[in-house]
């Protein structure tokens, strides 16, 4: 009789909490019944009679990383370690699964529930619904409504871009990562490689904050530019990750929200309000156009760019040539 995933998640779940050390695919597929079962003679693949060796190792695969994606999912920190000769292997250490008693009161309880909240995309709906029911078992009262205050406000925060949930992912389990990504001023996109730190969100943009392997240094990658599938890769960062604070004020420098000038641009009147929300001082010009003086740091050629033909670039000479030269890359397609 198959064994029930729940029971066969439990059984992977006190492996992987038991052990000192990391135990490999093989180990963990030889230890519990329900995956003896997918490579036992005769089964085959699926549980198909007569399939191939190949095709249960295939089997055993597909179910083992599913349980693995499960537990995580359920909150269970599963480490990936390599080992000297290059075999990957699994562990979840007892301290990084312990956690203290959750105390929260009312307000507490309500804010975090609020959060939780505000991840309405398919993407995060089932790990929202999971939080808010352990918040509530741990005194989110059930009568508490966190929009009860503001019935007629629905905070969210779009997700869009595919690569979100990957890097997500990525960022929690710390793992790196590689993917191909386009810069403004390309036409073509280029493979990085990356230690994933955080994820933060400006201006309603998604950008990744790490270590760019390829670069040794810390790079920030807006998520919308990044093409194709995110690809894990296997071994430790080599890089330290800086605390939350660090990682953001990196993202906010790097998207232009740490200025140490000023730059002049005309811009057509009636758009670009974002932009005249950042200026210091506006003039009428006349015939559809305003000057604006705004701040000036890095990133802001890229924001610029994104207003197409309602902008022109006055000064700095440098911040106009920057701005020419990703609409050139942008025509080039």
């Amino acid at each position: 009789m198959a064994i029930a995933k729940a029971e066969r998640l439990m059984n992977l779940a006190l492996c992987l909490l038991g052990t000192r050390r990391p135990l490999s695919k093989r180990e963990l597929r030889d230890s519990i019944e329900a995956y003896v079962e997918t490579v036992r003679p005769g089964s085959g693949a699926a549980g198909r009679p007569g399939g191939s060796a190949a095709g249960a190792d295939d089997a055993f695969n597909r179910m083992f990383e599913r349980d693995k994606d499960d537990l995580r999912e359920l909150g269970l920190v599963i480490e990936t370690v390599e080992s000297l000769d290059g075999e990957v292997g699994y562990l979840a250490r007892r301290d990084s699964n312990r956690l203290p008693p959750i105390t929260l009161d009312a307000e507490e309880a309500a804010a975090l529930g609020l959060a939780a909240k505000v991840w309405q995309q398919a993407r995060l709906a089932g790990a929202a619904s999971g939080a808010l029911q352990k918040l509530r078992a741990a005194g989110l009262p059930e009568d508490v409504d966190p929009y009860e205050a503001h019935g007629a406000l629905e905070p969210r925060i779009p997700v869009h871009e595919a690569a979100f949930e990957p890097l997500m992912l990525a960022c929690r389990d710390r793992r790196p990562v590689g993917f191909d990504y386009r810069k403004a001023t390309a036409a073509r996109p280029e493979p990085r490689h990356v230690e994933p730190w955080a994820l933060e969100c400006w201006r309603g943009h998604w950008y990744l904050a790490g270590f760019d392997r390829d670069r040794g240094a810390e790079r920030v990658f807006r998520l919308s530019r990044i093409t194709g599938r995110v690809r894990t890769r296997g071994g430790r960062y080599v890089a330290p990750v800086p605390d939350v604070v660090t990682v953001r004020e990196t993202v906010a420098s790097w998207a232009g929200e740490i200025a140490d000038r000023t730059a002049r641009i005309r811009l057509r009147s009636g758009s670009g309000y974002p932009l005249r929300a950042k200026a210091t001082s506006v003039r009428e010009l006349g015939d559809g156009w305003d000057e604006l003086e705004i701040p000036y740091g890095h990133g802001l050629d890229a924001w610029l760019v994104e207003f197409g033909p309602d902008v022109v670039v006055l000064e700095p000479a440098e911040l106009r040539a920057d701005v020419v030269d990703r609409l050139r890359a942008v025509a080039k397609g």
